[in-house]
């Protein structure tokens, strides 16, 4: 992008008390301009859903492939009826379970729905946030947002208004700064257009979740796999290289022991070559890679290997941390593969660049 914006930046911390700052952020929706947003997952950067020169901009804002689909953020169910040709009857089930919550839909799309929103496919995602400033917004701006990650393309997504002052200050219109988001990763993609339905992007609602109330739902195997660049992708984040540090990041998985071995002779290599070195590692293993510590490698603990959903929250932190120390190499340990630890490997083989090595 040449031209600069002068970005508006609001912190809310009371919608009764900052109302004022929340329909400046509406308003600016309804004109065809771009807002930054906390939601429950990540901050998003939102623009009227229903307008297609709006969607562009948040394109060439992202610096984001034209061909990866926008989600539609609803504040209401009955928003859904302008959206979408039908709702199968396990999409409302789901509906009445999840939503307002972390969970995104995707439908047969209405022929109110641009293609610029919904990366020229049939189909449109649609979720409804958990976070009363995003809903709020919504309510504001009089139509559904459309809203990616607020990030450059390619970085890690943003769990605090600083982020998105990173990113996109000087691209977009506004960013309301609503504190540090509550879950830190984005939401579960399910593809109800097809039988059984198919989870396009795992998240905090696990497959184990909705089995439980809709029966049978498969994984897409495109979400383990390395992105086919002929392909169009369904959904957000399938295709491209997505929540990339600007070091080089590499993950290790095996035996403890061999794992913590690798990582401190490749790590204690580099540092010898007058490199910047970063650790990834649990409160578990922490104190395994103190002898890097002393040789000036910076080790960052992500969580507790035991309460997955810590590591998530931090996740996109800790690469973003590495970012603005210059760290030129990182390493990091692989996770369990079930339930939420799924969503979390997802996030970081795309952030590694799919170079993840058995030891």
């Amino acid at each position: 992008m040449d031209t600069k914006i002068e970005t508006i930046i609001e912190k809310v911390e009371d919608l009764n008390k900052d109302s004022a700052v929340i329909e400046k952020a509406g308003r600016i929706i309804r004109e065809g301009g771009l807002v930054g947003f906390p939601t429950e997952t990540v901050y998003g950067l939102g623009a009227d859903a229903l307008n297609e020169e709006a969607a562009a901009k948040i394109y060439a804002a992202k610096g984001r492939p034209s061909d990866n689909p926008l989600i539609a953020h609803i504040s209401n169910i009955s928003m859904l009826d302008n959206l979408v040709q039908e709702v199968p009857e396990k999409a409302k089930v789901l509906m009445g379970r999840f939503w307002p919550g972390p969970m995104t839909l995707i439908f047969k799309k209405s022929e109110v729905v641009p293609k610029g929103t919904t990366g020229g496919l049939e189909t449109v995602a649609v979720r409804m946030p958990d976070n009363d400033i995003a809903r709020a917004l919504i309510d504001a701006s009089r139509t559904p947002i459309a809203a990616p990650s607020g990030n450059l393309s390619g970085k890690p997504s943003p769990t605090i208004a600083e982020h998105m002052i990173d990113d996109m200050y000087g691209r977009i219109d506004m960013i309301i700064d609503g504190g540090m988001v509550g879950m830190g990763l984005e939401s579960t993609i399910v593809d109800m257009t097809c039988e059984p339905p198919m989870i396009l992007r795992p998240g905090f609602i696990t497959k184990e979740m909705l089995r439980e109330v809709i029966g049978e739902v498969e994984y897409d195997k495109a979400i383990f796999a390395k992105p086919d660049e002929n392909v169009r992708p369904k959904a957000p984040g399938m295709k491209y290289r997505h929540y990339a540090p600007s070091g080089d990041f590499s993950m290790y998985e095996g035996d403890e022991e061999k794992v913590v071995a690798v990582i401190t002779q490749k790590a204690a290599q580099k540092l010898k070559e007058g490199k910047k070195v970063g650790v990834i590692t649990t409160y578990q293993h922490c104190d395994l890679y103190k002898p890097l510590e002393q040789m000036g490698a910076e080790i960052i603990t992500i969580g507790d290997e035991n309460k997955l959903e810590t590591i998530a929250n931090n996740l996109y932190k800790v690469l973003r941390d590495f970012d603005k120390k210059g760290t030129e190499f990182i390493y990091g340990e692989t996770f369990r593969e079930d339930d939420l630890g799924k969503a979390i490997m997802n996030r970081l083989t795309k952030a590694a660049g799919y170079n993840i090595i058995s030891v």
